[in-house]
């Protein structure tokens, strides 16, 4: 399929990595797009029960080279590898089958010398922190990018809190998903800025544990394994659990709530009654300083309605890049602290990488220099059908 990134697998200043995405698709759509770049122009487009036979048995490999700026003038050379996991295959049932996966991705990260590679989507959560799961990892430092992650959530909720006029100190936040290392990471985050904090997980030990940490801070916290157990109605939600598939159905919401749906995939199902609610993608971030891709992936790899956003966790190791820090920042389950978000935040922010405007299914959220408006609909062009498939 194209010989476009055979070189990366030398390593040697010629062919110096910076850094290294580990990703994989949400959708076969998706997957059939970045299929169709690798085996080129010239040919046609597989059938999609083709697509579907042949992703399985496409090995880890690295798809492309990016080159990323900074606006202080710092410049990174990365590759995107896809460990090719596919969207139907991230039940329980393929864990074992996954974690070779990513164990293969990561590999190749380290066969071409790169000195971070960010884990992003499934592959951080397969792998739950537990680097020693990875291969001998020599000189090259790995991090789940959950720290950045958190941050653009956070940002995302106050801004649109202060876009709507919201109170956080009154309002009741919800936060299902919330021992895994980014909803727990949102919760100490945001915990002390709202009145009441609901925690939903289906560790009930692990909840325990968490709520615990808060209510030593004062904070007035309630959990449930089924959402339909709360006692309260929330009017901030995050959607941080790993979910298989857009399957979520939120339980007691308060009318008009603020909902950030954080998951890859995504979490919330079609089906969900969310009763006038603000929905919105929450974890994204632009990069100012520029990105390019080659081969050209641009909208396929990056497949949302703004130029340059991209997932927090893989920003983290283009941040870390630019900055010249190789370490493993964000390494699992619990770590994430305020102290540790404030200083990704800062490092981000210094190389013009920031909160990537809000949108949803339907388009912007908020109004911006793009011209479009609060839920107005937006054209579709093509490789910008990023939910809907």
């Amino acid at each position: 399929m194209g010989d476009s990134v055979a070189c990366v697998a030398r390593r040697g200043p010629a062919s110096e990595v910076d850094f290294a995405l580990i990703g994989h698709q949400e959708s076969w759509r998706a997957a059939a797009d970045v299929l169709a770049v690798l085996r080129g122009p010239e040919r046609t487009p597989l059938p999609d029960d083709e697509i579907k036979d042949l992703l399985p048995w496409i090995p880890p490999r690295a798809v492309c080279h990016l080159n990323v700026g900074s606006i202080v003038g710092a410049k990174a050379r990365g590759l995107y590898i896809d460990s090719f996991i596919p969207p139907d295959r991230l039940e329980a049932a393929y864990v074992h089958e996954n974690i070779a996966r990513v164990r293969g991705a990561a590999a190749c990260a380290i066969n071409t010398g790169a000195k971070i590679v960010s884990l992003g989507g499934f592959s951080s959560i397969l792998i739950e922190g537990n680097f020693d799961q990875l291969p001998e990892r020599h000189d090259t430092a790995f991090t789940t990018g959950n720290t950045l992650t958190v941050a653009f959530i956070v940002q995302g909720i106050k801004k649109l809190c202060a876009l709507e006029g919201r109170n956080l100190q009154r309002s009741t936040l919800l936060i299902v998903g919330a021992t895994g290392d980014v909803g727990s990471g949102c919760a100490h985050c945001l915990a002390p800025m709202v009145k009441r904090v609901l925690l939903s997980a289906r560790n009930v030990e692990r909840l325990r544990r968490l709520a615990a940490e808060l209510q030593a801070q004062g904070v007035q916290v309630e959990i449930a394994t089924s959402l339909q157990r709360f006692s309260a109605e929330a009017d901030l939600v995050i959607c941080a659990a790993s979910l298989a598939s857009p399957s979520l159905l939120l339980g007691q919401i308060a009318p008009g709530a603020l909902v950030c749906d954080a998951g890859y995939p995504k979490n919330l199902s079609p089906r969900a009654e969310l009763l006038g609610a603000t929905v919105f993608f929450g974890g994204l971030g632009q990069i100012t300083g520029g990105l390019r891709f080659a081969p050209d992936f641009h909208g396929i790899l990056n497949r949302h309605p703004f130029p340059d956003v991209v997932h927090g966790c893989l920003l983290e190791g283009m941040a870390l890049a630019l900055e010249g820090r190789f370490e493993p920042f964000s390494q699992g389950r619990g770590s994430i602290t305020r102290e540790r978000v404030e200083e990704m935040e800062a490092i981000a922010a210094r190389h013009g990488i920031c909160l990537a405007p809000l949108y949803n299914a339907d388009g912007p959220v908020e109004d911006g220099p793009h011209g479009q408006t609060e839920k107005q609909p937006m054209q579709e062009t093509a490789g910008q059908k990023w939910i809907r498939e």
